[in-house]
């Protein structure tokens, strides 16, 4: 890797004084280099493997993208109160701060200047609703203190109990120095509750205290609820404002990269694998199976089987399966067990649903957060297991199911 590169970083100068500087990229560094796409991943050719040639399992899931751009629109600029300097990225580039003088030439071009909220008119609330996340107290900590230390905002309320906490609860006043030490601890300082989603009783409660911006944090239910919470703002001519935080460790969010908490979920999925590992290879044709969350998403169960190396088989819903048969899930343990004496399968809970009987599948039920209801596959896949080498009589198994979420190991089975 000694030659040196031709390029040179790509840097644009405009008429009114800002300066374009592209993002740095290895390419840029080393001439010609060949590429190919594989998990997602850049592996360049000298490296790959030839069997690492595959296509992405989780390609089809909605929330994956190979992001390749920038989603900062033009006139997405937000300037600090009463800074002098301001900074843009525009279509892959930095743009080096210009001063005021030059705004007014290159708003067409660069951004609009257009403020909604003085810092001192507004009252803000942040609210946290569904299941706990790595992560929650932080988030609420970074937005009290990105308002009021970046934009001078003085009034923001905590909402008690998640959504139902609008209407039932007291409020907790929020300043930086209040949360100073929230991020440190678990789950939510605010508290949380699925459910309690009532739009009439949420807005007046809001309107009735004044409230102008409301921060929620929450996962895929608590986002269609932040939607119709927004429609009725809207349908009363409210100058209110609504963000949505999408908050899940299933990563199974749109647009975004990742979301917080799914690298904590993949760390600790990694530790069922290993413990599950150790049960298989500790006995004769031992098998360690581990069920993770994720709903109808991959990604925890697929990030963890590449991070432990010692998973011989992962389930995820975005790559359906089956059981018997050649080629069939019961096949290829056999040959596993045959070759290696042992083996670990890692299953995501929303794999293989389609497989359960009917008299299993609870197709309409739903959580109180209006979720559907996914039955345990994990149980139900170690009993076809069991069954299946139990009637064959060709090998004696022995099998470990791992459930992170079962605190007390001695409820695995």
């Amino acid at each position: 890797m000694g030659q040196e590169s031709d390029s040179a970083p790509k840097i644009v100068t405009g008429e009114f004084g800002y300066t374009l500087e592209d993002v740095p990229h290895l390419s840029d560094y080393i001439s010609h280099l060949p590429s190919r796409e594989c998990y997602g991943t850049l592996f360049y050719s000298s490296l790959a493997l030839p069997f690492l040639d595959l296509s992405q399992p989780l390609q089809d899931n909605p929330a994956y993208s190979a992001v390749r751009q920038y989603f900062v629109d033009l006139g997405d600029t937000v300037a600090q109160k009463g800074c002098d300097r301001v900074a843009f990225l525009v279509d892959g580039y930095v743009l080096v701060p210009i001063d005021r003088r030059a705004q007014g030439y290159a708003k067409g071009l660069i951004f609009d200047v257009l403020v909604y909220f003085e810092s001192d008119d507004v009252h803000a609330c942040i609210v946290t609703c569904g299941g706990l996340c790595p992560g929650l107290n932080t988030v609420i900590r970074e937005i009290v203190c990105g308002l009021h230390h970046m934009y001078g905002v003085k009034s923001v309320l905590g909402i008690d109990g998640g959504y139902r906490g609008f209407y039932s609860k007291n409020t907790i006043p929020l300043t930086p120095n209040t949360v100073n030490d929230i991020h440190k601890r678990g789950g939510t300082v605010l508290g949380t509750s699925r459910g309690g989603h009532d739009t009439k009783k949420i807005v007046d409660s809001i309107q009735d205290r004044g409230i102008n911006q409301v921060y929620i944090i929450g996962g895929d239910g608590t986002q269609k609820g932040a939607a119709v919470i927004f429609e009725e703002i809207r349908r009363r001519g409210l100058k209110v404002a609504v963000a949505g935080i999408p908050k899940t460790i299933d990563n199974d969010i749109p647009v975004i990269d990742k979301s917080f908490g799914f690298d904590s979920a993949v760390e600790e999925a990694e530790r069922a694998i290993t413990a599950a590992h150790v049960e298989a290879t500790s006995i004769e044709n031992g098998i360690g199976l581990v069920k993770l969350m994720g709903r109808y998403s991959g990604f925890i169960a697929m990030y963890a089987t590449l991070a432990s190396r010692d998973v011989d088989c992962c389930l995820i819903p975005e790559s359906p399966f089956y059981l018997e048969g050649p080629g069939g899930l019961f096949e290829y343990i056999e040959k596993r067990l045959k070759e290696n004496g042992h083996m670990v399968i890692v299953i995501a809970e929303g794999a293989g649903q389609e497989l359960l009987s009917d008299s299993l599948r609870s197709a309409n039920q739903q959580d109180a957060s209006g979720n559907k209801l996914l039955q345990d596959v994990g149980l139900w896949i170690s009993q076809r297991i069991k069954d299946h080498f139990s009637k064959q009589r060709k090998m004696a198994i022995n099998l470990k199911y791992i459930d992170p979420r079962i605190y007390d190991s001695s409820n695995s089975k």
